[in-house]
């Protein structure tokens, strides 16, 4: 659960990446937000459903 004042957005809202970084990993190229994104230096992401979004993808575009 967030802890953040104000409150991180989930995994599923359209501003997601918003989340404060937890974890980062700038050798392996890949950072853990706090609501449990995994988002790469490609701009890849990977949900915490297990649902990878590839690099370049915008979330809910038409």
């Amino acid at each position: 659960m967030c802890q953040h004042h104000p409150t991180c957005p989930p995994a599923d809202a359209p501003d997601h990446e918003a989340a404060r970084l937890v974890a980062y990993h700038p050798e392996q190229g890949w950072g853990l937000l706090c609501n449990g994104v995994v988002s790469f230096d490609d701009t890849g992401e990977l949900l915490p459903d297990g649902q990878a979004v590839p690099a370049g993808t915008v979330q809910g575009a038409a």
